[in-house]
């Protein structure tokens, strides 16, 4: 009988240098614009604050139209959402589940059949070989000159 020894996990590769020079001056520029933007937008806050009240409310009025707008699409997103998960669960029901049935049932025939060959081909072959092989060392017990 032969010992299972454990394997030991092979080691990773070092990591490579996959960050080339482009990207790092592609990430450094998004990060300077977004510093920009928030820059821009503390200092259209502070300059809001500063105004007077007309302007304020102007301001006030036109973010509200704007979140009812951001409002608006989300729902239309929501909606599409629900339409998608219906399609996929229609998908599931009519298309995976009956392949589903199918396997089960070709994995229990095949089943039946390996149950089969098993009683009337391996087990009549395994005692064949059990007899002849009784009988070959009978032959070698009597055979002259041994």
């Amino acid at each position: 009988m032969t010992e299972m020894t454990e394997t030991e996990p092979t080691p990773l590769p070092p990591p490579s240098e996959s960050i080339t020079p482009e990207d790092r001056r592609r990430m450094i520029t998004i990060g300077v614009v977004a510093v920009l933007i928030l820059a821009a937008l503390i200092a259209g806050t502070v300059a809001l604050v500063n105004s007077g009240p007309q302007v304020t409310s102007q301001v006030r009025d036109i973010f509200i139209i704007f979140m009812a707008l951001e409002a608006l699409v989300i729902g239309a997103a929501l909606v599409i959402l629900v339409i998608q998960l219906a399609i996929l669960i229609n998908l599931l029901q009519t298309e995976i589940k009956p392949i589903l049935d199918s396997t089960q049932e070709t994995v229990s025939t095949l089943r039946g059949t390996i149950a089969f060959l098993s009683n009337n081909l391996t087990e009549p072959v395994i005692k064949l070989n059990e007899y002849l092989a009784a009988l070959r060392k009978l032959f070698d017990l009597l055979r002259p000159g041994r």
